[in-house]
C-alpha cells in the first residue's frame, strides 16, 4: 500500500524558514518525480515545485523562486521543501505528490500525479 506522509509545516513569522518533509513508502521512490503542491482556501491548487528522479531537473513557481528549494533523498524515501523568506501569501495546506512521468516535470500539473499525501498547514503571519 502506497503512503505519502508530510510533516514540518506549521506557524511561523514572516521572514521566517520551515522546512517541510515527506515521506514515501509502498512503491520505488525513484521510478518517480516528485512534487509539492499548495492550496489556500477560495483557491485553486498550485504547483510549487517539482524534482525528477534524480535531481537533475528542478521547477519553481516564480511566486516562489530563490525563496524555496526542493530536494530528494532516494535513499531515504523523503521528499524536502526548504522555505526560507516566507510571506503571509505562502499560508496554504502543502501536498506531496508522485508522479511516475517522463521529460520535465514543470509541464505536468496536478492531474498526472498518481499518489498524494494528506497535506501538511503551514501558516505564515505578518
Amino acid at each position: 500500500q502506497v503512503q505519502v506522509v508530510e510533516s514540518g509545516g506549521g506557524l511561523v513569522q514572516a521572514g521566517g524558514s520551515l522546512r517541510l518533509s515527506c515521506t514515501v513508502s509502498g512503491l520505488t521512490f525513484d521510478d518517480y518525480d516528485m512534487g509539492w503542491f499548495r492550496q489556500a482556501p477560495g483557491k485553486e491548487r498550485e504547483k510549487v515545485s517539482c524534482i525528477n528522479w534524480s535531481s537533475s531537473n528542478t521547477y519553481y513557481a516564480d511566486s516562489v523562486k530563490g525563496r524555496f528549494t526542493i530536494s530528494r533523498d532516494n535513499a531515504k524515501n523523503t521528499l524536502y521543501l526548504q522555505m526560507d523568506s516566507l510571506k503571509p501569501e505562502d499560508t496554504a495546506m502543502y501536498y506531496c505528490a508522485a508522479a511516475k512521468i517522463y521529460g520535465s516535470c514543470r509541464y505536468y500539473g496536478a492531474t498526472a500525479y498518481n499518489y498524494w499525501g494528506q497535506g501538511t498547514q503551514v501558516t505564515v503571519s505578518s
